[in-house]
């Protein structure tokens, strides 16, 4: 499947379908000092799920009118996604199922079955497959990627929207990358009227999929060791992603395990966030690169963490 890079007028028709059921998320300062930036925190942990998901999720369901929607709805879903769905469908009425790897965090396997979804567990390794093959057996209905889905991307696209209304100049915007669905839409929302604006996506170490992408010019398996971060990290850039991540992304930041729990701390400790790995992958790499400079926007993508693994990291212990 060939993507394009979203339109201003897909985006903003995007906020304009979801703008009843999705506020502006707040944008407040980090209490944090850095060298050379203004850092800025997009609050995506304020959606009713806890995550940015619902965006997309919302504007996959309300822009189509495929006949196979009415069969039900699924994704396949580390668990953010899972949650976006499932509320999603539970306002229009539609059945949802969501197939999640077993490793999921309790958190968000609950919180999918809270909002009506019907929660399959599978293997990781079975669960990334799907998300290569868009496929699996036993499921009708229409399926809505929560990465490479045009929709989705226009839906996460709107939180650009909402950057550029808040702010006159943005030098930076940093994007936890998990599939690259989140940083694809930010940029095509920011970029054509800021072409000199940086969109750095963020992973964490023990799977920086992109990084090792851009080193060798092209998609590469990579060995990926499963961490509290969770809500990022794949074994591979997927393929119909690659062009449009290639384009849009200016750069990436790869952090370890240590700085982000010492993010999530922070966030914690200065303004009373729980904030989740993959959340919190954005902050970490902001605090750590000195060259950053101007207004620097990190985006906090999601708070869904289960309470024994935010505790271990407030005491200083990893997971």
């Amino acid at each position: 499947m060939a993507l394009r890079v979203p339109t201003r007028d897909a985006i903003e028709a995007a906020a304009e379908r979801i703008a009843d059921a999705v506020e502006p998320t707040p944008l407040v300062r980090l209490e944090a000092e850095h060298p050379g930036a203004d850092l800025y925190l997009k609050l995506e942990t304020e959606h009713p799920i806890g995550s940015f998901k619902l965006r997309g999720a919302l504007n996959a369901l309300r822009s189509t009118d495929d006949p196979k929607r009415l069969e039900g709805v699924w994704t396949a879903s580390a668990g953010n996604m899972a949650q976006g769905l499932a509320w999603a469908a539970r306002q229009a009425a539609l059945r949802a199922t969501v197939v999640m790897p077993e490793s999921a965090p309790r958190v968000k396997r609950e919180g999918a079955g809270r909002l009506g979804a019907r929660v399959v567990e599978v293997s990781w390794e079975e669960w990334w497959r799907i998300l290569e093959e868009r496929r699996y057996s036993g499921l009708e209905g229409l399926f809505v990627h929560p990465v490479s889905e045009p929709s989705v991307i226009e839906g996460n696209g709107t939180i650009g929207l909402e950057l550029a209304a808040a702010l006159d100049r943005i030098d930076a915007v940093l994007v936890p990358f998990g599939g690259g669905g989140l940083i694809s839409g930010v940029a095509a929302a920011l970029t054509p009227d800021r072409p000199e604006l940086r969109c750095l996506a963020c992973e964490v170490a023990t799977a920086a999929p992109l990084a090792t992408a851009l080193a060798a010019g092209e998609p590469r398996p990579v060995d990926r060791r499963a961490s509290f971060v969770d809500g990022i990290g794949g074994r591979i850039v997927l393929g119909e992603m690659w062009p449009l991540v290639r384009q849009l992304v200016s750069g990436t930041r790869v952090v370890s395990l240590e700085a982000v729990a010492a993010a999530m701390r922070l966030l914690w400790e200065r303004h009373e966030l729980v904030v989740e790995g993959a959340g919190a992958v954005s902050v970490a790499a902001a605090l750590r690169d000195p060259t950053l400079e101007g207004t620097v926007v990190c985006i906090v993508s999601g708070g869904n963490v289960d309470s024994a693994v935010h505790e271990a990291v407030l005491r200083g212990d990893l997971p």
